[in-house]
């Protein structure tokens, strides 16, 4: 493995799971608002079925990342930039594992069971109980929210990289762009 860039595995992770993550916000978002009909029935499965999907993944990413360190950011960084990068790419891996969960128990305590690709039941985690999934749904959207700002929080400072500092750190994780020497271009 080269020290300044991510792993392969690693790197297919992440950019299998942004284009599934961003559909999944985009449907979420669109089916709210859609009267109930069978379309609504529909997206809320196809919804359920990412949200395991990318809780699944979620999962090896977390596994894989706890046996291959990330490589080094650049050692000019300033330390605080540090900090705000190994904070923020921790609270993301607990929202891709929190958000999942949110919706599991919500569906639970709705009284719909998750039925993954429509073949395999998943188990209720909580009784039927309207007053806590409401609570849930709150919860659920929540975490997405804060989600949705750290992406965009996280996008922004890998342009930013990129375009402003011209450093090597967006070429860490990219899968083409790569900047063999891992230093300042």
């Amino acid at each position: 493995m080269n020290a300044t860039r991510y792993t392969g595995v690693a790197i297919a992770l992440h950019w299998l799971m942004a284009p599934m993550l961003l559909g999944s916000i985009a449907m979420g978002l669109y089916m709210v608002e859609l009267d109930l009909s069978p379309q609504k029935l529909k997206l809320y499965s196809w919804h359920k079925w990412a949200g395991v999907t990318l809780f699944l993944l979620a999962c090896i990413r977390v596994l894989w990342r706890l046996a291959h360190p990330a490589p080094p950011l650049p050692a000019n960084l300033p330390r605080w930039q540090h900090g705000v990068a190994h904070a923020t790419h921790l609270a993301i891996y607990l929202l891709l594992l929190a958000i999942p969960l949110s919706g599991w128990l919500m569906s639970s305590a709705f009284g719909f069971q998750v039925v993954y690709l429509g073949v395999l039941p998943i188990p209720g985690l909580l009784a039927k109980n309207k007053e806590l999934a409401e609570q849930l749904k709150e919860v659920h959207e929540i975490l997405n929210i804060t989600l949705w700002i750290l992406l965009f929080l996280h996008v922004v400072a890998a342009l930013k990289h990129h375009v402003i500092d011209r450093d090597s750190v967006l070429h860490r994780m990219l899968p083409v762009l790569k900047n063999p020497t891992g230093v300042k271009r």
